[in-house]
């Protein structure tokens, strides 16, 4: 019940608004979802470039979903997605791109 009602909400915010701003809006509130996910899930790892890569790899599917999320709080959904973002190979590249330097101060 309070899922579809986040994303029944999180739908009508990002209908007020035009597509850049929808974008923007749903990736900025998917990212509150996230953090705690891979703060937990990737321990060491720099949190903000590793929500980043998990951000620009989600589907639009995905991203809705998340920013919905962020609403009632990471859930059980919200790391299953989170999971399945961090193993694409696109992902991982990421990851280990922008993510590992920071981690090492490189």
């Amino acid at each position: 019940m309070k899922r579809s009602l986040a994303l029944t909400l999180a739908g009508l915010l990002l209908a007020a608004c035009t597509p850049a701003q929808q974008d923007e809006l749903a990736r900025d509130a998917a990212k509150q979802s996230v953090r705690p996910v891979l703060a937990e899930r990737l321990p060491g790892v720099a949190v903000e470039p590793a929500v980043d890569c998990v951000i620009d790899n989600a589907s639009a599917k995905e991203l809705l979903a998340l920013a919905a999320d962020s609403v009632t709080g990471p859930t059980a959904s919200t790391v299953e997605i989170v999971g399945n973002i961090i193993t694409r190979p696109d992902t991982v590249t990421c990851l280990a791109s922008d993510g590992l330097p920071t981690l090492l101060g490189i």
